[in-house]
Formats: C-alpha cells, structure tokens, sequence
C-alpha cells in the first residue's frame, strides 16, 4: 500500500515533467520557425529597378551660324518660333522659289508633326521694293505705249535709242552670265528689227514682234525718260496683289502649306519707323538728306555686337552691298550720303514716281532689309529659334536683319537657327530672274504633278545644290513609281485575304524576321531625321523596307503561304504616313497615294467600286479563258483592249496574272493616262534611235564601198587641199606649200595605197560576178 501511495505521486510528476519538456521542445520550434518567417518576409520586398539602356537620338539642325550641325533647342519648351523670308511679289513664281518653299515645307512638316513640337510660322510678302516700283512702271508705260500707236519710224527711233542704252550698260558689265544675256537679248532685237525694215510699211506682224523682242530694253528706256511723272500709286499695289494672288495659288498647287501668320510691308510702315528710331537712339542709325542709315562701322566696332555673322568674309564685297540696296538707290548722290560705302538704308527718301509715307524724316519708303527684321520681331518676339530664306540671301540680307534687330534689342544672339535653302540650277546651269533663265513653276506643273517635284526635292539634301534636269524628275518619277507599285500590290494582298482571317495566324520565322527589319527600318528614318532632317537617306531606308517586304511578300508565294495581313498592313500604313507627314500625300488614304487628287470624297472611292470592277474582272478572266482555249483571236484582242484603253480611262489598271484571277488596281487616271505616254514616247524614241543607228550605219558602208572603188593611184591625187606634187604610183611627194614631204611621211602613205589595192581589187572582182 506504501509503495501504491508513493508510486502515484510519482507517475503524476513524471507526467507533468513531460509535459513540460514537451511543452518546452514545442515553444523552441515555434521561436525558430517565427524567426525563419520573419528573416523570409523582411527579404520580400521590390528589387531595384534598372532602367533599359538605350542611345538617346536628337535632333541635329545644320545651322548657318556656325556651318556645322548642331543639337535643336527651342528658347522656350517644345514651343518653336520661325520665320521665313517669303517672295518678293513683282512677277511669276519660278522653281527657285519652290525650291525654298517645298524645303521649308518638308522641315516645318518634319519639325511639326514627326518630333511634334509646337510651331507658329511666319512669312513676310515683300510689296514695298525697287524691282515691283520699275516693274510697276514700265509695265504702265509700256502698255500707254503700244496703246499709242506710234508710227513704224518712231518706234524704229525708240528701239534704236534703248538699244544704245543697252549697250552702255553691256560694256559697264562685268557677269558673264548678264553679258550674255544682253548680247542674246540684242541679237533678237535686230533680227526683228531687220524682218520690219525688210517687210511692207503696213505690216503690223513683224512690228509686234519687234516690240515683244524689244520689251525689256525699250520700257527700261521708257522708265527712265517718263518714270518720274508716274503720279498714280495705285499701279504698284495693283502689281503687287495679283502677283501675291498668284503665288498663294503656286503653293497651293505644289500642297505648301499657309503660314500661320502673313505679313506685308505695306501694313507694316508705322512699327518699321517706330524700329528705325529705336536703332538710331540706340546710335547705330543716322539721317541724311531725308534717308536713314545703318552705321556698319559703330556697329561692328562695339565690343558687344560682330556684324556679318553668317559671312564675315563678304564684308568688303561691295557688289553684293550694292545689289542689296535696288537699282534706284545706287545713284552717286546717294552713296555720298553714307558715311561708309558698307553702310545700309534703313529708310529711303522717295524721289518722283515711287510710292510714300510720312516720316519724321519726311517722305519715304522702307529700304528691304528693315522690313524682316520689324514683322518678324512684332509677332515672334525678341529671340527667334529659326530663320529660313534662300542660300543666296546670307548677304547682305540675313547680316543686315541681323545687325538691326541686335542693334535694336541691345542684344547678341537674335536668332539661335538659321536654315538656308541650297541653290537651285536648271540643266546645270545658274537660274535667274534678271537672266531670263528660269522656269515657272506653272510650266514645271504642266509637265510634272507636284508630288513628283517633292520627291525630286525629298531626294536631295535640303541645303545642297539641286538640278532641275530631266535626270533628276526621272530619278522622282520612278520614286514614285515605286511606292505606288508597292502600295498597289499590299492593297491587293489585303483585299484577296479579306474574309480568310489571315491576320491572326501563327507567325513563323519568317514573320518575325521581317518584323524585326520594320523595326530596324523606322530606327534607320528615325536616325536620318534626326541628322539634320536627311531625307535623301529616311527615302533610301524607306525603299529598302519596301524591297525587304517584297522579298517576304516573294518567299510566302514561293512557299504557297498567304504574306501576313498584319505585317503588310503596317508597313504599308508606315510608309504611307511618312509620306504624308513629308507632304507628298495630299488625302486621308489609310494605304497609298490618293486617287483623283486626294480630296474629301475620293477616301473609299476603291471600297465603293471594287466589288463592281472584281466581278467585271472575273468575267473577263472567263472569257479571256475561253477564248485562249479556243483560240478566239478577236475575243482576245477584245480583252486586250478593254484592259489597255478602256479600264485606264477610268482609273482601273487590270493585271492579267499567269495561273492566278486578274490583279485589280486602282490608279489616277490622269498619271495612268501619263505613264502611258510616257511608255509611247519611250517607245518612239528607242524607233527613232534604231532607225538613226540603221541609218549611220547605212551611211558608214556606202562611204566605205565608195571608198573600195577608188583606184589606189587616185586616192591622194583627190587630196589637193593637202598635196601638190605626185610619183607615179600617185603618192604624194610635196604638201600643198610645195614642201617636199619626209620618208617616214611617204612610207606611211605608200602602206595605205597597199591597203587600198587590196579593197579595189576586191571590188573588181564582186562587179565581174
């Protein structure tokens, strides 16, 4: 019983004792997964993010004020402020001025609407000038003229005297390029002049001739007689307003577009005199004789202004000074008043016949290089981020605009871009207005659409030289041509596979390669825009991603697989933006050029007829079938000429296709029209060159059998312009002075009488046959 009693107690405390071991064993596990929980958890936070590492691309500008390419930086955000030298509006616009506008067009574009920054442009319109005040004038009193019936000896009086004129300014010349044109000019004058003096005294044909031919010269010599009594100053502003009318409607038609502000000189002579006060407080401007001068030598003397920034080496080009003043302000009195010969007129005292204002300086006019420098100060400010013009007006325009808006703000650095425009040659030759050598750009639309003059420009760097030649609208033609050939066949492409769901389809190799040379293709345009907007090479990589989607386009109908809709489709909607975005594109096509023009309306004029022309185009393949089968002749001459003249009337090019339906392509109807004239021109010209080639050759073998039928003891004694003495075998011993000739010179000869033997004899022989 006394171990019964001690051994219960025991059990109960050996119980407990496990428990608490138990217990305990339990509490250090539980510790040890709590801190393998929070260890774990303190570790579950975000790792630290790496940025992809990528090189950065800006855009570069070449920038004339420092001849080298430099990073774009707006003075003010992405907001971008520019301004443009716009015409001077006395007569037509020519492809000189094209090739400064469409070039500004295609940078604004690029700048505006591929980096997107925000742009607010600005042009002048020049209507205050000595050009439009001659011009104006002599076309008024060249009309009173002809208007006045002058008999045929006063008008042979009055050419006769303005040719003398002419030619006192012909040997003052010293440009080739005028004296060549003068001398031209004075050839036709007296072609026409003789045809009038040879022609009966009634003859009025051969007298306007003479007064066209003799148009420049005689209203020059007008001007100068009468010039001073032209009181209506109505005739400048008429000029002027038809020849701004007729620019806008130039730029229009070439797809330029309007400036988001527009300024004229006329509207502008209250803030230019408010402007040419300014600089003359500021001391860089004086007045003399009712006239204001820049002071080029104060100017450039301080030692916070350097004047001629964009050419310093042409300060001492006088010439160029002179020209930048106008023919009207190049007087001896007039250079007197400076008191440098580098000096510039701010404001011109007018004289008789030239249009006025109020001055505090009395009547007068703007001088031309003012004019920029206040409108585009008025609207853009202080500071400009871009100035455009041509190549050509560097100096003295752009140093002057320079010089007066720093000598006005106080400042150094008006403007922090400035774009020049390259020059532009016809058939490697120097265009001019004043050389009578030029082409409008009206007669440049009859022959060429004015997306194929972008092109010709897009192809060209925009501040090089470009050639209006044959040779350069050829290379924009098949450009051209070769977008459009593309743009047709992804059209068709998309169209066959339309209800098949090609879109979605598993890609393969294939597929992802040529995804990867699209992306590699945007990179390369991307990179040419930025160098300074080089289209010549974003065209080049835009070519390429063409032949490389052929390529696949070529593989998959090689392999019997439909090309990838999705690839197609958006590398025909890139190519097609890009070109929109450089302005060669006028509509809102999704793919491709615009049928018609482009305008509202003609967007799904192919959606609207294509199931009609498809339908129409598969009966034709049924018929065309039949009658190859059955060798039908005139059902396939039918089929021939409804795809060849009557579909292309309607802007239809059908494209019969050896084992497969008909490609149906839609196509304007004005270029289909073209290229088929073109193809006939072609045609006439590879004829006419064979039957010329035929023709020489012709000549060559009857010159050479007429040469076999000279007997060898003649054939130098007909040479009596060269010798005068013979031997008897009739090689020459003396030339025709009777000096008596070498051996060496009758060893030479006597080898060529052998040679002749021997083609006589031969000629002998075929006439006994």
């Amino acid at each position: 019983s006394r171990r019964t009693t001690l051994y219960v107690p025991y059990m109960r405390w050996l119980s407990q004792s496990w428990r608490v071991a138990s217990l305990k064993q339990q509490l250090s596990g539980f510790y040890k997964i709590s801190e393998v929980n929070l260890v774990s958890r303190m570790k579950r936070v975000q790792p630290q993010w790496k940025a992809p590492s990528t090189e950065r691309c800006d855009l570069r500008l070449y920038n004339g004020l420092t001849r080298q390419k430099e990073i774009f930086v707006p003075n003010s955000g992405r907001r971008v402020l520019w301004y443009s030298c716009g015409p001077t509006v006395y007569d037509a616009s020519h492809m000189g001025h094209a090739r400064s506008y469409i070039t500004f067009d295609i940078l604004r574009r690029v700048l505006q609407n591929y980096f997107n920054y925000d742009m607010l442009y600005v042009m002048n319109i020049t209507d205050i000038d000595d050009k439009i005040i001659q011009r104006a004038r002599r076309n008024f009193l060249m009309s009173n003229y002809m208007q006045s019936q002058h008999s045929m000896e006063t008008v042979l009086q009055d050419v006769e005297a303005s040719m003398q004129r002419l030619a006192e300014k012909l040997a003052a010349t010293t440009d080739s390029d005028k004296r060549d044109m003068m001398i031209k000019m004075t050839m036709k004058v007296n072609e026409a002049k003789a045809r009038v003096k040879e022609s009966s005294s009634d003859s009025q044909d051969a007298l306007q001739v003479l007064l066209y031919e003799a148009k420049d010269p005689l209203s020059a010599w007008l001007d100068s007689k009468h010039g001073a009594s032209v009181t209506d100053h109505s005739i400048f502003t008429a000029l002027t307003q038809h020849w701004e009318r007729e620019f806008h409607r130039d730029m229009t038609a070439l797809n330029v577009l309007p400036a988001d502000a527009l300024t004229r000189v006329s509207e502008y002579v209250p803030e230019i005199i408010s402007y040419v006060e300014k600089i003359i407080e500021n001391g860089y401007g004086y007045e003399s004789n009712g006239s204001v001068y820049f002071d080029v030598v104060k100017f450039d003397s301080s030692p916070d202004h350097v004047y001629a920034k964009l050419v310093p080496e042409a300060v001492g080009d006088l010439d160029a000074l002179a020209e930048g003043e106008g023919e009207l302000s190049l007087s001896a009195d007039k250079l007197r008043e400076k008191r440098s010969e580098k000096d510039f007129a701010l404001w011109k005292v007018s004289k008789p016949g030239e249009p006025e204002w109020d001055s505090p300086w009395g009547k007068g006019r703007p001088g031309w290089h003012i004019e920029c420098s206040v409108m585009s100060c008025d609207i853009l400010g202080s500071v400009i981020d871009i100035h455009t013009g041509g190549v050509d007006l560097k100096f003295p325009h752009h140093d002057n605009e320079i010089a007066q808006a720093e000598a006005h703000y106080h400042s150094n650095q008006w403007v922090n871009y400035f774009l020049h425009a390259g020059h532009l040659t016809i058939e490697g030759c120097k265009m001019s207005k004043s050389l009578k050598n030029f082409i409008t750009i009206k007669e440049a639309l009859q022959r060429y659409s004015a997306r194929q003059l972008r092109l010709a420009f897009l192809l060209h760097s925009w501040n090089s030289t470009l050639d209006y030649s044959i040779n350069t609208m050829k290379e924009a033609e098949q450009t051209e041509k070769f977008f459009n050939e593309f743009f047709l066949n992804a059209k068709e492409i998309l169209r066959s596979q339309a209800e098949e769901n090609e879109a979605f389809v598993k890609w393969s190799d294939h597929e992802k390669s040529m995804n990867t040379k699209f992306y590699d293709k945007q990179t390369a345009v991307h990179e040419a825009l930025c160098d300074s907007v080089d289209t010549p090479a974003a065209i080049s990589h835009m070519k390429d991603l063409v032949r490389e989607t052929n390529v696949y386009v070529g593989g998959c109908q090689h392999r019997n697989k439909q090309p990838n809709q999705s690839l197609i489709r958006n590398v025909a909607v890139y190519l097609t933006d890009m070109l929109r975005m450089f302005g060669a594109i006028e509509g809102e096509e999704t793919i491709g050029f615009p049928i018609v023009g482009g305008g509202k309306g003609t967007a799904h004029v192919e959606d609207i007829a294509f199931p009609f022309v498809s339908a129409f185009a598969q009966f034709r393949d049924q018929v065309r079938a039949i009658g190859r089968q059955e060798r039908v002749t005139r059902v396939l001459e039918a089929c021939d000429h409804v795809r060849d003249k009557i579909l292309p009337q309607l802007g239809v090019r059908l494209e019969d296709l050896e084992g497969r339906a008909a490609a149906v392509k839609f196509v304007d109807k004005d270029q289909l029209l073209r290229e088929k004239q073109r193809e006939q021109e072609i045609a006439e010209e590879k004829q006419m060159a064979k039957e010329e080639a035929k023709k020489r050759q012709q000549e060559k073998q009857a010159a050479k059998d007429a040469q076999r039928q000279i007997p060898p003891s003649e054939m130098f004694r007909r040479e009596t312009a060269k010798y005068s003495q013979f031997d008897e075998q009739g090689v020459p011993t003396h030339d025709v002075n009777g000096e008596k000739l070498s051996d060496s010179q009758r060893k030479k000869m006597k080898k060529q009488q052998q040679a002749q033997e021997k083609l006589y004899s031969d000629y002998l022989k075929s006439s006994s046959q």
